[in-house]
């Protein structure tokens, strides 16, 4: 195993190829989610209506910059946020075994749950601010307008006119909702990761490779995207609203489903899912490789028994 600060590179780097890929789809998730904002659905406009169409509305009318807006926020919030999921991950669970069963190696549903939300909310909490001015980034539109719009030239814009106006708090404005997403994503991506891998190789005598990665990065991903989804709406809707419109999460919650019915709070979730599969196969499959080259160069610089969990 690597050291933490290593597992967090490895994280990092693992993420920000992914994110690469993906951040498309998550621009039409955005865009989803807030299209018809506190409106019935028979007055709602349908500008875009999945991720395909929603990548060829944007491409076709703003150009590749503007279904990659926000993509420089999105690399250091990954960083951030996977860092310290995949850094932390492991040093928390390893703890807590060897504290509650005085086996490190022992793996318990709740001690990985709660070591995944854990390490995901603390990830939450550091790229708040440039989740923030990513969600404003990706919903403006000079085309099709949805929501809230926040006419920013880049991130460090975005940032900046945010303090000036809101103050730190402004920053963190939407953290509470950040950390609940992340926190029920997180304490169910790696413990299905790690669980879907076990019982692959256990079941069907799947051996250690890109396969087997695969496979379970496929089900941890469909997993998060279920459990995520409806926070990461409630969450999209309180980054990008001005003023107040929402007092919190629960006040956004209840004025969506009132106004919207309650399915509003899956709006967007096929753009999700589109996004979410391809992006957690391609952290946790790269972080499986970035973590061994990490380990290497650790062990020429540090020596290999300097490795810690």
């Amino acid at each position: 195993m690597s050291t933490t600060a290593g597992a967090f590179i490895a994280g990092g780097i693992a993420a920000c190829g992914a994110v690469t890929a993906t951040h498309p789809f998550e621009t039409v998730k955005i865009r989803m989610q807030l299209q018809g904002e506190l409106q019935s659905s028979s007055s709602s406009p349908h500008f875009y209506r999945g991720p395909i169409h929603g990548v060829s509305v944007i491409v076709r009318n703003e150009g590749l910059g503007g279904i990659y807006r926000g993509i420089g926020c999105a690399y250091i919030y990954q960083i951030l946020l996977n860092g310290c999921r995949l850094g932390f991950y492991e040093p928390m669970r390893h703890t807590l075994a060897t504290t509650l069963f005085n086996d490190a190696k022992t793996q318990n549903l709740g001690i990985n749950m709660f070591a995944g939300a854990a390490s995901g909310i603390m990830g939450a909490m550091a790229g708040s601010p440039f989740f923030l001015a990513k969600t404003r980034l990706q919903s403006y539109s000079p085309f099709l307008p949805v929501g809230t719009q926040h006419q920013y030239k880049n991130a460090w814009d975005g940032l900046t006119k945010i303090y000036k106006g809101e103050g730190v708090r402004g920053l963190y404005r939407g953290v509470g909702a950040a950390m609940i997403r992340t926190g029920f994503g997180s304490s169910v991506q790696l413990p299905t990761y790690f669980f879907a891998k076990r019982r692959l190789v256990k079941h069907l005598g799947m051996e250690e490779g890109p396969a087997l990665h695969l496979a379970s990065s496929t089900a941890s991903g469909f997993v998060v995207c279920v459990v995520m989804h409806p926070p990461d709406t409630i969450m999209s809707r309180l980054y990008n609203q001005n003023g107040n419109l929402y007092k919190g999460v629960f006040d956004c919650l209840a004025k969506t489903i009132r106004a919207e019915g309650f399915f509003a709070i899956y709006k967007g979730v096929i753009p999700h899912l589109t996004r979410i599969l391809p992006h957690t196969i391609l952290t946790l499959s790269l972080a499986e490789q970035t973590t061994k080259l990490v380990k290497k160069l650790e062990d020429k610089i540090l020596g290999p028994e300097t490795r810690v969990l």
